[in-house]
């Protein structure tokens, strides 16, 4: 299970690769990731690191976050987020060690999980692809419809499940084999080739592909 390394988007541009070819790329800055708790197997029952990311002002913490890291020595981070590891990484990292973008290094395609954008409440044409009711021999306003989605007196119900309008977006999402096209380490910079979850000032989870 490969570490990840938790980016912010800043949005999207084009590059030029050696051929000539124009490639469109989501650009994601790496801010400095550091391991705050360590999760044991015997006093947690999972193994995992919480990660601290994104600098913020002492004043803009509460008490009881502050709290969590003078216990452990840390400097105050924005966004606290969990990780499950190997008992092999767990021990590579202490408390206080940071996580760069050198573990990338000779990665050549990520797996990119964040929030999607929240499109609210939205139809089964938006929402699932529905082909909706031809326009014409009678059809009258219902034209963005789903149709039937009940069934007779047996069973008489709605199945579970059923595809129909609802909130779309707003979830958590992966996507997977996004190639890396650039990386650069001074201006801590990561050019990724194809769609990242999220909107512009998003995090987003990046970590070596699972399926090659």
């Amino acid at each position: 299970m490969p570490i990840g390394l938790f980016t912010t988007k800043i949005g999207m541009t084009q590059l030029f690769i050696s051929d000539g070819i124009r490639v469109p790329v989501t650009v994601l800055r790496v801010d400095e990731n550091m391991v705050i708790l360590k999760k044991t197997l015997t006093r947690d029952g999972y193994i995992a690191l919480q990660i601290g990311y994104g600098n913020i002002r002492k004043k803009l913490i509460n008490k009881p976050e502050m709290g969590h890291f003078i216990k452990n020595k840390v400097f105050p981070k924005k966004h606290l987020k969990e990780q499950k590891v190997t008992e092999n990484d767990l021990s590579k990292y202490q408390i206080g060690s940071k996580i760069g973008i050198e573990i990338l290094e000779g990665t050549l395609s990520v797996d990119a999980t964040g929030i999607s954008k929240g499109k609210g409440f939205a139809g089964v044409m938006k929402r699932h692809n529905f082909r909706g009711f031809r326009a014409s021999h009678g059809t009258h306003e219902s034209f963005r419809g789903g149709g039937s989605i009940g069934m007779c007196t047996k069973p008489g119900k709605v199945f579970k499940g059923k595809k129909m309008p609802g909130h779309m977006g707003n979830r958590q999402v992966t996507n997977q084999n996004l190639s890396i096209i650039k990386i650069m380490s001074k201006e801590k910079i990561i050019c990724i080739k194809g769609s990242v979850p999220g909107g512009k000032n998003g995090i987003v989870l990046i970590k070596a592909s699972c399926k090659k």
